[in-house]
């Protein structure tokens, strides 16, 4: 099979339309973006000045965006050469062709606007009975910052450096001595010393001025060059990074709710991803499934006051101490009495209250004379912790371990999305900073991932009917 010559002329197709197959993503990126109220969004220039230069359409820009988070495209100068040799971006945009700084400031400028793109086809989703309503899936993953860990400072690691700068100073203090006390000191080498000292001082003083930094603004950690960021615990060790969440339908693995969170845990978000789901999918029950990262009794009261019915194991309970220990497990609760049995068959009472911490503390003077006390605790006496929402949480748990199919379920559903996300950023990292930027290029990703499921899940044709007129 040959070619044609390079230098052939031909009749390119009378209209580029022509080019684009019927059933191309593209036609739905094109008929959904012009079906949207980007003014009521909250985007800008959508209607030009009078006077001046007229501006690039944002209608053009979204599509632009959309199509290369689609397309495993997010750099700006990647999207800008796509506009002068993609085919498809040539229809999409009507061959304009924007500069790598406006595509880029068009994305840094409007981020709460691309957010409520991603909600508004989150609706159009469910406006095509593309949700089942009745199962939703939470998890979450980490998604690296702009951010070296180089640039993470915390209390230890300023002590730690200040420290190291006290030695480096003392030793340029006792060379400037010794320097003093030589018949025929060298000038030029003692002039080194002081510039040197002087340098380290001023390093002293930017660390000191960083550690007031942390204690005014009551943070454990900040990193310098990305300050809502945090650093976190993911699989491929410490990063400085997002906690990305999302609730994901299971009937066709849909994700009808997302958030960022510097957050490193995820207790606190199980009961905002159900409660933000329950209402995408438009249901009056619904059930949500998490891992063991989300239990947490008080969220568990709080879905079932919603309508939510939480179904959430918690980890194996280990002491802390050690594994030579007794673990909580070996003790029993008695609801009636408010009190623990131990193992030895002695009573635990309620000794503390904390309403801050909402938690119960129980002890036994029997500790000290306990036969069983060194496979207790080798503090003076055990003490047992039990939450004001334990119910809660153990009600969670044993719908968990009634039907281990929940938990099969979850990972079918919620780890495939964060798979194809991750897959369709090439390099799962974000581009931009801060926490508010961060989130509008998640909404991005969602959109590219929801857009080529619902494309799989309806078909082209059917989408751009659902479209029109507006995608006519």
């Amino acid at each position: 099979m040959e070619g044609q010559s390079r230098y052939q002329a031909t009749l390119y197709p009378e209209t580029l339309d022509e080019v684009i197959a019927a059933d191309s993503a593209v036609r739905v990126i094109d008929g959904f973006v012009d079906s949207l109220d980007l003014a009521g969004l909250g985007f800008s220039k959508v209607e030009a000045e009078a006077t001046g230069r007229p501006p690039y359409d944002p209608r053009d820009l979204l599509k632009l965006y959309i199509y290369g988070y689609v397309n495993q495209m997010r750099s700006s100068r990647r999207l800008e050469r796509e506009a002068r040799r993609n085919v498809e971006v040539f229809w999409l945009i009507n061959r304009v062709s924007p500069v790598f700084k406006t595509i880029a400031d068009f994305r840094k400028d409007h981020p709460e606007a691309i957010a409520g793109v991603c909600q508004a086809f989150i609706k159009f989703c469910r406006e095509q009975s593309a949700f089942g309503g009745e199962v939703l899936a939470i998890d979450g993953s980490k998604i690296a910052a702009v951010a070296s860990r180089k640039q993470v400072i915390t209390q230890k690691k300023l002590a730690e450096r200040d420290a190291a700068i006290e030695r480096k100073i003392a030793e340029y203090l006792a060379a400037m001595d010794e320097a003093d006390a030589e018949e025929t000191p060298v000038e030029p080498a003692k002039t080194d010393v002081a510039a040197a000292l002087a340098a380290l001082k001023a390093q002293r003083a930017e660390l000191q001025q960083q550690a007031e930094q942390l204690v005014r603004e009551g943070l454990k950690q900040k990193v310098l060059t990305e300050p809502e960021a945090r650093l976190m615990r993911t699989p491929r060790g410490h990063q400085v990074a997002y906690n990305a969440q999302i609730a994901v339908d299971a009937q066709h693995d849909l994700i009808v709710a997302f958030d960022l969170t510097n957050e490193g845990s995820d207790l606190q978000q199980l009961h905002p991803m159900a409660r933000q789901g329950k209402a995408a999918v438009g249901s009056d029950q619904v059930i949500a499934v998490a891992d063991t990262g989300y239990s947490n009794g008080a969220h568990g009261r709080q879905c079932e006051q919603d309508g939510i019915k939480a179904i959430v194991p918690h980890a194996e309970r280990v002491n802390p101490k050690g594994k030579q220990y007794f673990s909580r497990d070996q003790f029993s609760y008695d609801r009636e009495s408010d009190s623990w049995s131990c193992p030895a068959g002695e009573v635990l009472k309620l000794f503390k209250t904390s309403q801050t911490k909402q938690k119960k503390e129980y002890s036994t003077r029997a500790c000290p004379s306990c036969p069983l006390k060194s496979q207790c605790t080798k503090s003076p006496r055990r003490i047992i912790v039990r939450s004001f929402h334990e119910d809660d949480r153990e009600a969670m748990h044993q719908r968990a371990q009634a039907d281990p199919s929940w938990m099969k379920l979850r990972r079918e559903v919620a780890e495939h999305p964060f798979g194809t996300i991750k897959w369709l950023m090439g390099i799962p990292r974000f581009l931009v900073r801060g926490l508010l930027k961060a989130k509008a290029e998640l909404a991005l990703s969602i959109t590219g991932y929801n857009l080529k499921r619902l494309i799989a899940i309806k078909g082209t044709p059917a989408l751009l009917k659902a479209l029109k007129p507006c995608a006519a």
